[in-house]
């Protein structure tokens, strides 16, 4: 992040990054942003049910108002918590059976 792109903006970036990061499918890279961007305005002190709708456009529109450190402050403090919560990722992909066969 810096001064010259706004927050939702390096959100919908990371969207795509997400695909080879985490290895998903693309279709599945808004959920990752939905989620991201949750957890940054969760962090900012709104309670929020759900990572979709108009409250977590509002929530991230008003810190976009703040100062870059201040974004900055949240988007690490948002990461930090996930890491802690987040449930752990296999070491690799599980191996994929050939079509038609069942255990």
């Amino acid at each position: 992040m810096n001064d010259d792109v706004p927050l939702a903006e390096v959100l919908r970036e990371a969207r795509f990054h997400a695909v080879d990061m985490l290895g998903i499918p693309a279709e599945y890279s808004a959920v990752v942003e939905a989620s991201a961007a949750w957890q940054i305005v969760q962090e900012a002190g709104d309670t929020i049910d759900s990572p979709f709708g108009r409250k977590i456009a509002q929530g991230l529109a008003r810190i976009e108002q703040s100062p870059v450190e201040e974004q900055q402050r949240l988007v690490r403090a948002a990461a930090r918590r996930y890491a802690m919560t987040a449930p752990p990722r296999p070491a690799s992909p599980p191996a994929s059976r050939a079509p038609g066969h069942s255990r």
